[in-house]
């Protein structure tokens, strides 16, 4: 099976599978799933020049998730070396949407995927404001390209 080039828009990183992510049985507890998507997302941040504490500051907002979801295709075990990608499915007006892949290094098969919905909010009040023009421009090297213009509220 020919194996396809990874897409240059998807951010990468990788993370073993630890002690604490797995249950008795050595199998990745699903709840562990959150702490390599987290680590995907803040890397993306810091790779485009906006680590939170810096986009809380300058851009004066806060991303909360509003929505969360995974599919768990297969079981990743103790000490798998995972894959995770990143990258932004859609930006809408007040939101975007940030989706991952999880693969064990070197398979093409899909172990995980799953979306995040973050709203932004001004930072101290919490309100809904629009995504900051400076945040999408910073995020558009890892925008999907057939869906960049598509939008979420």
């Amino acid at each position: 099976m020919n194996q396809t080039q990874p897409e240059a828009w998807k951010f990468r990183i990788e993370e073993r599978v630890r002690w604490g992510d797995v249950d008795a049985a050595r199998i990745i507890f699903y709840g562990a799933y959150i702490r390599f998507f987290e680590i995907a997302e803040t890397e993306l941040f810091r790779a485009v020049g906006l680590p939170y504490g810096r986009m809380f500051d300058e851009l004066d907002v806060w991303l909360p998730r509003a929505h969360l979801e995974c599919d768990f295709r297969q079981a990743a075990q103790l000490d798998d070396l995972l894959e995770v990608s990143v990258y932004v499915g859609r930006v809408g007006t007040k939101s975007l949407r940030l989706d991952f892949e999880v693969r064990r290094n070197g398979d093409p098969s899909i172990v995980a995927d799953a979306h995040f919905v973050l709203v932004a909010v001004r930072r101290g009040a919490f309100d809904s404001v629009p995504v900051p023009d400076e945040l999408k421009r910073r995020l558009a090297p890892y925008t999907t390209p057939s869906t960049s213009d598509k939008s979420v509220r």
